[in-house]
């Protein structure tokens, strides 16, 4: 069953642009991940490759990158509440280096909710499903007609 929505309904909230780096399908130098709910497991799901551009140690991701493909991924299970919620805190657990040039899935899902405050994990998986990183993750509900006022298309 799906979640309950609370907060602010965000389903007419029309921003112009979506510039986001990690998913943002209008920055020409971002990321342009394209994440899907798997609705049976509410959870959001991507499956992706990373090339050299996000290199770190030689042959793997650098753990900045990683941690911005998890935070966008628990960002995105807000969307099961429709609401905007911002990062407030999380942390991230590198397990194994992320290889470059492999597929590689970040899978986000919801933990608890208790008003405003939504807990969040996420984890990037290669291919035979071992979990490369993870993150918890405390975010914000927030109103997006105050936020984001100037930005807001109505």
């Amino acid at each position: 069953m799906p979640p309950k929505p609370q907060g602010h309904d965000t389903r007419d909230v029309k921003l112009p642009k979506n510039n986001c780096f990690v998913c943002g399908p209008d920055n020409p130098q971002g990321m342009r991940l394209k994440f899907l709910l798997d609705e049976a497991r509410q959870t959001f799901v991507c499956q992706f490759r990373l090339g050299k551009r996000y290199s770190g140690p030689p042959g793997h991701c650098h753990g900045g990158i990683i941690a911005s493909i998890l935070d966008d991924a628990m960002g995105k299970v807000n969307k099961l509440r429709h609401v905007i919620a911002l990062t407030r805190e999380m942390t991230v657990e590198y397990l194994k280096p992320v290889p470059l040039h492999k597929p590689l899935r970040v899978e986000g899902r919801e933990i608890k909710v208790q008003g405003r405050t939504h807990i969040n994990a996420a984890e990037i998986l290669n291919e035979n499903g071992e979990v490369l990183a993870r993150s918890k993750g405390i975010f914000i509900a927030i109103d997006p007609e105050k936020m984001f006022a100037k930005h807001v298309e109505r």
